[in-house]
């Protein structure tokens, strides 16, 4: 059962602007499915669904492909430029403001590539931080993020 819910899910995210678990969970009623809110949240998290912007200044649900590496730069600069307002660091930790509902995203594309003396991250809604092993580290990559920073009004 759960894996015709993933995979109706994904059909559905993919052929429909879903930006809402609430939206979600109804539509999977709709195709049949008993699920709850807490099911729906448990799915998104399971299926590493991120939310990505429109560029009509909506967002909706897309299926992330963390830990294929299959991100091309492109795609790194386009999500990165279209979610981060700025970067900036303190010691190890480098701090990734993002608009509302974007770190994730922005996150996943970044985990997605390839980056020298990076310990992890941690994505919340807005904002996410990269721990690095050296605070020299910390100040490269922020520098080179920064590239990828275009100045929001």
């Amino acid at each position: 059962m759960k894996r015709a819910r993933h995979k109706m899910i994904l059909e559905l995210i993919e052929k429909m602007p879903i930006d809402r678990q609430e939206e979600l969970m109804n539509q999977l009623r709709a195709h049949g499915f008993d699920v709850t809110q807490a099911t729906v949240s448990r799915d998104i998290r399971e299926l590493r669904l991120v939310k990505a912007s429109t560029g009509d200044g909506n967002y909706r649900y897309v299926a992330s492909s963390a830990g294929q590496r299959v991100h091309t730069p492109n795609r790194f600069e386009t999500i990165f430029r279209e979610s981060v307002l700025r970067v900036d660091y303190a010691g190890h930790i480098v701090l990734v403001k993002c608009f509302t509902g974007m770190a994730n995203a922005a996150c996943e594309v970044f985990d997605a590539m390839v980056w020298q003396d990076v310990v992890g991250t941690l994505s919340g809604d807005d904002t996410f931080f990269i721990l690095m092993r050296s605070e020299p580290a910390a100040h490269a990559i922020c520098d080179e993020l920064n590239k990828y920073v275009t100045p929001h009004a």
